[in-house]
């Protein structure tokens, strides 16, 4: 009898990992937290596409959002973790938010499988040319002697175009009145019309509007210049001891098989680093950044330690 159960488990083991081997053998549904149109909706579709053609097997891409990412990224927690179902998180659902919602709904420790690191953007700190100032330190110099003077806008309250600027406050010593808007767009028309008069937002949200000259682009939110945008200093250079660069990465439920984890890694990482992706990537002032889920788990850990103080200090809270 113990025979029998025994060759049992090894059946099933052996299939388990067999399935693993075979990855896809089915339809694979890509879950991203946000709206069709984000940065990590436009990742997840450059990857479905280029995985379709490869492997010959279907990709779907289903948009989740809702509550700042933690819809999306709790469905794929409660996914089966059968290889069906993986997703395209950003550092907010997977770092910040444990931080600022006192019940998520899922453990991003616990109940997610970390399979790789996906890209990375910088931000930009961009302010109102009305403002008359052409750097980082003519800025702090401008909004520490007026302290509640000026405002700057966000995509929300928590959010990394929140806590970017939060920082920079907090490091020179200056206050400012925080504007959250729902989108990028909106906090980019609302910089142009000089409602508020500053913004830390993703490159791409910004660059495009740099030909009308209303807005000029101070500093880059990245720890060294970013290739993509050489010729614009970090907030580093400027001493403002200052990182927030937007990434995304590639997850799955927890209990997924490891050489399932191994072998959706290696066909990801390979598909984000094919020249015509990387290319659109580029255009979009994105790099990819494939790596092992223990780099995966580093960046998220840093994340955490870098924002708890200043979520602290600024006495940040998501109703």
């Amino acid at each position: 009898m113990k025979r029998i159960v025994i060759a049992a488990v090894v059946l099933s083991l052996g299939t388990v990992f067999a399935a693993a081997q075979d990855w896809p053998t089915k339809l694979v549904k890509i879950i991203v937290p946000f709206a069709a149109g984000a940065t990590p909706d436009l990742v997840a579709r450059l990857i479905a596409d280029d995985l379709q053609t490869r492997l010959n097997q279907a990709f779907i891409v289903e948009n989740r959002p809702g509550a700042s990412g933690n819809t999306g990224t709790d469905a794929v927690a409660k996914a089966e973790p059968d290889g069906g179902t993986i997703g395209v998180s950003i550092g907010g659902p997977l770092a910040i938010n444990t931080l600022l919602f006192p019940n998520l709904p899922y453990d991003p420790r616990k109940d997610l499988t970390l399979i790789t690191l996906l890209v990375t953007q910088p931000s930009v700190l961009a302010v109102n040319a009305a403002l008359g100032v052409n750097d980082t330190r003519a800025l702090i110099d401008v909004i520490k002697r007026n302290p509640g003077k000026y405002a700057f806008g966000s995509i929300g309250a928590g959010s990394l175009s929140h806590l970017a600027m939060e920082a920079i406050a907090l490091k020179s010593g200056a206050q400012l009145v925080h504007v959250p808007y729902a989108s990028s767009p909106q906090a980019v028309t609302a910089l142009l019309r000089n409602d508020v008069q500053m913004v830390c937002l993703p490159a791409i949200s910004i660059m495009p509007q740099l030909h009308a000259g209303a807005i000029k682009v101070l500093a880059v939110s990245t720890a060294e210049r970013s290739p993509l945008l050489p010729d614009i200093p970090t907030l580093k250079e400027a001493g403002i001891d200052v990182e927030a660069d937007a990434w995304s990465g590639l997850i799955a439920p927890a209990g997924i098989p490891k050489p399932m984890t191994a072998r959706i890694g290696k066909f990801v990482g390979e598909a984000v680093t094919t020249p015509v992706i990387r290319d659109k990537l580029a255009a979009q002032f994105m790099t990819p950044i494939p790596g092992t889920p223990a780099e995966f788990r580093a960046r998220i850990d840093a994340d955490i330690a870098r924002w708890s103080p200043v979520i602290a200090a600024a006495k940040i809270k998501v109703e």
